[in-house]
């Protein structure tokens, strides 16, 4: 994943804030205990995020209990309990998603970065494999957008709409699943899709100066405009609008308030922030 799915910590409250503290440590633990220690380095937004929703639409949150923070166990925190599998399937997504993610790096990279990134391959080839084994469904999603990825990058100057469709029809299929009946699988589809192609394109937009320095792949580069970041910003904006528009049909209960505040604060500061810079995203 790419890390965008952010809170805005300034405008939560702070027991708001102390729960997603709890998410976020409570999977962190999750990955040690299913792939090993080192599988914690791979923690994202992104999975934090999805393990919310997850814990939101099961209502599988127990409650809270007190520990000690598995890296410096000095440091006390939070662990949110929860009833269901919501921690194994977001840890098992994490996993599956790096090892992916170091394919698609090997292949579009230089050798000495290539090479850096094969050194780690065999680990999380080792947990995808554990991870595909207990949820195989999730390991084929990501598989098959990572080979349509491939396949797209391949033709000449694709659409945006075309490049940001794998990735967005993967977030839809994983949100699909999770459908406890056809009406609610078909909202989550819905907005899956539209958070699935936002984070494609602020992937790309956060990625453009790099990309067109190396002359590698990047949906903007067939933009005519004088105002390129105001056709991101209008892009990115109308898919949050749509996927907002979606997540407001939603039975959400618990960790509402965390999620409004991603959908509504913390996925548009990270947005302006990728395209104004670090100031900006700070006004």
């Amino acid at each position: 994943m790419f890390g965008y799915l952010q809170i805005d910590k300034a405008e939560l409250k702070v027991r708001e804030y102390e729960a997603y503290k709890s998410v976020y440590c409570g999977l962190c633990r999750q990955l040690g205990k299913d792939y090993s220690v080192f599988a914690r380095f791979a923690l994202s937004y992104d999975c934090t995020f999805y393990a919310i929703t997850l814990m939101s639409l099961k209502r599988s949150c127990t409650g809270f209990r007190d520990g000690r923070c598995r890296f410096n166990p000095l440091k006390k925190c939070k662990y949110a309990l929860c009833e269901d599998d919501c921690y194994s399937k977001a840890a098992a997504l994490t996993v599956i998603s790096v090892y992916y993610k170091l394919c698609d790096d090997i292949n579009d990279s230089g050798f000495f970065r290539a090479l850096a990134v094969r050194m780690i391959k065999p680990f999380f080839s080792h947990c995808r494999k554990k991870a595909a084994k207990r949820y195989p469904e999730l390991d084929t999603i990501v598989r098959d957008m990572l080979d349509s990825q491939i396949e797209l990058e391949k033709k000449d100057k694709p659409s945006i709409d075309e490049a940001a469709h794998p990735t967005a029809c993967m977030l839809a299929e994983i949100m699909k699943a999770e459908g406890r009946n056809e009406s609610e699988a078909r909202v989550l589809y819905e907005c899956g899709y539209h958070l699935g192609r936002w984070v494609y394109l602020m992937d790309a937009a956060d990625d453009y100066e790099k990309d067109k320095k190396h002359g590698s792949f990047n949906p903007f580069m067939t933009i005519e405009t004088d105002d390129l970041r105001g056709y991101m910003n209008a892009l990115l904006s109308q898919s949050l609008a749509r996927a907002y528009d979606a997540y407001n049909l939603l039975d959400i209960r618990d960790f509402k308030g965390i999620l409004d505040n991603m959908m509504l604060f913390g996925f548009p500061l990270k947005q302006n922030s990728v395209l104004t810079g670090p100031q900006g995203g700070k006004k």
